[in-house]
């Protein structure tokens, strides 16, 4: 278990959830422009980036497996399941648990919303089992925020385009409806923060950045 810096305040953990093309990628990007800068982190921290599947060495493997198996290798639904935890485990205790005790914050791209969504909305595995899972995977630990970019599906499929699609995003409209909904449940249940996604980049940064004001600003940053 790591433990934290006497001297440091513990760092805060975000977490980006949402459907594929929901801009997750591009509000990274500018929020690792814009924090820094923002005075919301304590003098001395620093922000540290990452993304499920993938997050550590380990993680990039399982991650190939997991989006891009080899032909006759994709993994079952609870095969899947079981390599999504073990890429959080390792990603936790590598990164995250290690950057929060040492007073930096942490951002993630995904983190157990996706799973209870993706494995438990999409593949019709049991909620119940993902939460008993994510609890070993994680030790624990949760998002001090988490942001859910809410973006009309069919509006997801449009800004994919003609990308090629991975596995799981290839898995059918039906599957990417019961995603989407398995979201929305989820935000509604865990008290996500909603961000409008279909707007402008700029505004969904605004709107993000007034979030993180409103939550963490020492004085408050909240307006009304």
């Amino acid at each position: 278990m790591v433990r934290p810096d006497p001297d440091r305040p513990r760092g805060r953990f975000l977490v980006l959830e949402g459907i594929d093309g929901c801009g997750k990628t591009t509000q990274l990007e500018r929020l690792k422009a814009w924090l820094p800068s923002s005075g919301l982190l304590a003098p001395g921290a620093e922000l540290v980036v990452c993304r499920e599947p993938g997050g550590t060495p380990l993680g990039q493997a399982l991650r190939q497996l997991l989006l891009h198996p080899p032909e006759a290798a994709s993994p079952c639904p609870t095969a899947e399941l079981l390599l999504y935890a073990a890429d959080r485990a390792q990603h936790v205790e590598a990164r995250i648990a290690p950057a929060l005790a040492a007073g930096h914050w942490v951002i993630s791209d995904r983190f157990a919303g996706s799973t209870a969504a993706y494995q438990g909305y999409g593949r019709g595995l049991d909620l119940a089992l993902i939460d008993q899972l994510e609890a070993i995977a994680t030790a624990g630990l949760t998002a001090d925020l988490t942001l859910w970019l809410d973006l009309p599906l069919p509006l997801s499929l449009e800004r994919r385009g003609h990308r090629p699609a991975d596995r799981i995003e290839s898995a059918g409209l039906p599957f990417l409806q019961r995603v989407a909904g398995g979201f929305a449940q989820l935000a509604a249940q865990q008290g996500w923060a909603r961000v409008e996604a279909a707007a402008a980049p700029e505004q969904v940064a605004e709107a993000i950045a007034a979030l993180l004001r409103c939550r963490f600003a020492a004085a408050g940053g909240c307006d009304g």
